[in-house]
């Protein structure tokens, strides 16, 4: 059974030993929203020859963390939790430190090696540029070196940066690379969406976009371990049938299980074992 709760430390968020090799994977996503309270869009040029004004992406401070997707896998990559964690509180500030807080507590305790897609250069930064605005210990984040080690992979993969080899080319977005593999995308929302949705009260089409990503990341992610040679292609056709199953099971992804091209995903049967004659 697939729990949808992310069981929390009573203690802070803690650094311990090595990471063991039977370490969970936690596949990471965040939504956000301008934090309107600290930044402003700037003022779109005027007059007849102004220019159409642009969208402004915010400085990576200035976003405020709303939802958190977690997909949780265990060292034989099964299902073990889902779930888009929201803060709780009256005020937007009280919500995302308490977002941050519950967060930081279970990364800190469980020490999951995180996965990502373009969180080295996004979720991570947020997140820790949130924690210091709100005075949350992320001590995992700056004591563990392999979480913040660009080169390992053993605190922190992120797909986007590998799949790039670190910066020798632009991967893509993860809706690009997605449906390169027989995944459907982007369904339903994107992120330009995001704060519009928010604004109207509809936190539960954001929590459903965000674990579309997530169930999306950790697809990839098999995939990418396929790639290395770290499993079998029959390894990976079962670790594939298995999380589709799962995630069929929990029911907050079908749209995204609807839009698998399957016989893609999983990709050709691996060739019989060649048959040995007995000794004599």
């Amino acid at each position: 059974m697939i729990s949808r709760a992310l069981p929390m430390s009573d203690g802070r968020p803690s650094v311990r030993g090595v990471r063991s090799p039977r370490a969970d994977t936690l596949i990471l996503d965040i939504e956000t929203i301008p934090d309107v309270e600290r930044w402003q869009r700037p003022e779109p040029p005027q007059g007849p020859d102004a220019p159409p004004p642009k969208d402004v992406f915010p400085p990576i401070w200035a976003h405020r963390i709303i939802v958190v997707g977690c997909l949780v896998l265990d060292h034989g990559y099964r299902l073990t939790r889902l779930d888009a964690m929201t803060g709780s509180g009256g005020s937007a500030d009280d919500k995302e430190r308490a977002l941050l807080d519950d967060f930081s507590r279970f990364v800190g305790s469980e020490r999951p090696v995180l996965v990502t897609y373009n969180g080295r250069a996004f979720d991570l930064p947020v997140i820790a540029m949130r924690a210091l605005c709100h005075a949350v210990p992320l001590g995992w984040y700056y004591r563990d070196r392999d979480v913040r080690s660009r080169y390992s992979g053993a605190g922190h993969l992120d797909l986007c940066d590998w799949l790039a080899d670190h910066g020798a080319i632009r991967a893509g977005k993860l809706d690009q690379i997605a449906r390169l593999i027989g995944l459907p995308g982007k369904v339903g929302v994107d992120g330009s969406q995001v704060e519009g949705l928010y604004a109207r009260g509809e936190l539960a089409a954001i929590q459903q976009y965000c674990l579309a990503d997530c169930a999306q990341t950790a697809l990839l992610f098999l995939r990418f371990r396929l790639l290395q040679g770290a499993i079998s292609v029959a390894a990976y056709r079962d670790a594939i049938g298995e999380l589709v199953a799962a995630l069929a099971a929990d029911g907050r992804v079908t749209r995204v299980l609807d839009g698998l091209d399957r016989a893609r995903l999983l990709g050709p049967e691996p060739p019989p074992e060649p048959a040995y004659d007995a000794m004599p």
